[in-house]
């Protein structure tokens, strides 16, 4: 059975963050951590703000992880990409500190995020993030992963 007791957020009315605010996630237990399986989230309402013109830039983010001892909380990444609403970064730099964020809470096997940004000026803009846990068995898989991302079509 999972460890529910650390969850704060889950249930309860909270507040919505202005900004970055990593120390939103909250993850739980894996019940299920001899079996390896993958956990998607879909994530089509994201929205961050260019830090050159203040626009906002829409997208949806796509994370990929095959969990460890734990998972992430789906209220808290919601209420930590709401963050990114008022904050400026570029897709690539998002990108990157969504997926550092979780491998940072959760310590998965394996992970990958890949922002498919609406474009605008005429140029979507597609980055990919991958980690492998340097103990495990997926550090070829990210390798493979990484580079199958490449559209030169």
């Amino acid at each position: 059975m999972a460890n529910h007791e650390n969850l704060t957020i889950l249930g309860s009315k909270a507040d919505i963050p202005t900004d970055y605010a990593p120390q939103v996630l909250e993850a739980f237990q894996n019940a299920h951590p001899q079996r390896d399986y993958f956990v998607t989230l879909r994530c089509p309402e994201f929205t961050t703000l260019c830090p050159i013109t203040g626009q906002p830039d829409f997208g949806t983010l796509l994370i990929n992880y095959i969990p460890d001892r734990l998972l992430v909380e789906s209220k808290s990444l919601k209420l930590y990409l709401f963050g990114f609403r008022n904050h400026g970064d570029f897709h690539e730099d998002v990108t990157n500190v969504v997926m550092q964020d979780l491998v940072d809470l959760m310590q998965p096997k394996y992970i990958e995020v890949k922002g498919l940004f609406v474009p605008r000026g005429g140029i979507a803009i597609h980055p990919f993030a991958n980690w492998a846990a340097p103990q495990g068995p997926y550090g070829q898989m990210a390798r493979q992963r990484l580079f199958e991302q490449l559209d030169l079509s």
